[in-house]
This record gives C-alpha cells, sequence and structure tokens, in this order.
C-alpha cells in the first residue's frame, strides 16, 4: 500500500490514492495506520483523488480516530500539492470536493505554497450546528470547570468553537479543548480555537481538533477564527494567524467568502506493509 507523506506547518498528512490501496478502509484500519507507535504516524488521511461529478477531483477526509471530517484546510492544501507532485495538475486552478463543500486551489510557481478558496464562512446555528434557537452565535457563554468562557461558532464546511482569550497557551488547550469538542451544544462535536487578537491584522491561536486532539497548526481553524476576528470588528479583513507551527494567511471578503495562503513540506514517500494488520483485527 503506497503512500506519500506531507506537513503544512506541523500538521502532518498522509495521502493514500485509492487506486493504490485497492479497497476501502475502516475505521480499525485508519486508527491503526495514523498511530504513532503502531503505525506510520499521522494527524490524519487524505484518501484520493477519486471521481467528482461536480469538481475536477474529489477527496475523503480521516481524522486519526477514525472518523471523517467534513473539510480540513491543511489537508487539502497538502492533497493539491501531492496532486501536482504526482503530474494530475499543472500550474491552472482546480477544483476538489469534499463532504464540506467543493473549494478551488491554486499553487505556487516555486511549489511550496498553496492558496484554497474555501468557501463562505457561517456564524448561522443551523449550519454549524449549534442547539437553540437560529441565531447568530456571536459572544455566547459556557461554563466549563466553573470558570465561564466566551466564545463564537462558525463552520466553513466543519464546525468551529473560538474562545476569545486575553491569552492562550498549549496547556488550557489540552486541558479544556477535550471538554468543550463534546459540549451536548455542539451535536455533531467541535473543532476548538482559543483565540488571542494580536493587533488590526494579527491574531494568535491554540488548537483542539475534534478527532484529533491538539494540533500545531489547522486551515479551517485559522479561517473560523480570523472570520470570528473580523465578524466582531476586531481586525481587519486580511489577518495573519499565528500557531505553534507557523502562520498562515488568510483573506475574507464583504460576504466572508475565506481564501487561505500557506506552505507545504513533502516528507517522504514509502510503502505500507500487510503485515502491519495481520493480528490486529
Amino acid at each position: 500500500m503506497k503512500y506519500s507523506k506531507y506537513h503544512a506547518l506541523g500538521n502532518n498528512y498522509i495521502v493514500l490514492n485509492p487506486v493504490d490501496v485497492g479497497r476501502d478502509l475502516n475505521s480499525d484500519q485508519i486508527r491503526l495506520i495514523c498511530h504513532r507507535n503502531y503505525g506510520v504516524g499521522s494527524d490524519g488521511i487524505l484518501f484520493g483523488p477519486s471521481h467528482s461529478e461536480r469538481c475536477d477531483f474529489k477527496l475523503r477526509i480521516f481524522n486519526p480516530d477514525g472518523s471523517e471530517a467534513e473539510k480540513s484546510g491543511n489537508g487539502l492544501r497538502i492533497f493539491s500539492r501531492y496532486l501536482q507532485d504526482n503530474n494530475l495538475v499543472k500550474d491552472k486552478a482546480f477544483t476538489i470536493e469534499t463532504l464540506g463543500g467543493p473549494v478551488k486551489s491554486q499553487i505556487s510557481p516555486d511549489s511550496r505554497n498553496v492558496t484554497v478558496e474555501m468557501g463562505v464562512v457561517s456564524f448561522e446555528s443551523t449550519k454549524i450546528p449549534v442547539i437553540g434557537p437560529s441565531r447568530d452565535v456571536l459572544n455566547e457563554s459556557i461554563k466549563i470547570e466553573g470558570n465561564f468562557l466566551t466564545y463564537c461558532a462558525a463552520t466553513v464546511g466543519n464546525p468551529h468553537c473560538v474562545v476569545l482569550c486575553d491569552s492562550v497557551s498549549a496547556q488550557d488547550a489540552r486541558r479544556l479543548g477535550p471538554v468543550v469538542e463534546v459540549d451536548p451544544r455542539f451535536p455533531n462535536r467541535t473543532n476548538v480555537q482559543f483565540m488571542k487578537v494580536l493587533d488590526r491584522k494579527n491574531i494568535q491561536i491554540e488548537i483542539w481538533e475534534r478527532g484529533a486532539g491538539y494540533t500545531l497548526a489547522s486551515g479551517s481553524s485559522s479561517i473560523a477564527a480570523a472570520a470570528v476576528a473580523h465578524k466582531l470588528g476586531l481586525c481587519n479583513s486580511d489577518i495573519s494567524v499565528h500557531m505553534p507551527g507557523g502562520a498562515l494567511e488568510i483573506r475574507l471578503s464583504q460576504d466572508f467568502k475565506a481564501t487561505m495562503t500557506g506552505e507545504v513540506t513533502r516528507v517522504c514517500d514509502g510503502t505500507i506493509d500487510e503485515e502491519m494488520f495481520v493480528g490486529r483485527f
């Protein structure tokens, strides 16, 4: 089973081409492949390309816990680079179908940076989803470990909860993130960002990713946090999002269409031996 591994600001994914795999993967196999000790080790699996009726390519995205994600900004940038490295795209923009909707991707001439038009950000509770009456979920309160946190919720094809903070840390993300992720108000669980606004053009976030845990960087999380900062009037429409793994550039249109630009790094190609699965299931 051939694979390619890339990282986007420290957020690493394995790309598996369905043609090379020859079968669908179940959740147990996905968890094993992503395991840092018993498998290749990854923050997720990009399963594609496959045929799409409405886009140039179709991509399925799997979290390391075996669940399927609607969309991943870093994953889409990595997948775009994989398509170019395998001579499946040239220098023109192309479209990718995901569970969270179609996106348009463009690779820079040096191949290191990828720009993805990720779609429209919505704060509408029924679209995210968040329980309760239909509303924009802005500056609401959630009680965690006896403390009330102010949060906003958003979707760019997958759900996000952006917690407004005076300071952010990996420790708080690891401690509070898993609690917020499974809060009953988020019926599909949620990605969680702890956000500090630095100035009109810069924000800092720490991330707890649904189905993956603490993450060094996330494209869709960056978009959600930037959109919240802009929606609240705290930042301009062009925002640099700073994360432990590095920074992403987010541009928001007047109607909150989000465009993301950031680096992708090729790590290696390899082969997963079938012996890895023997006796595990």
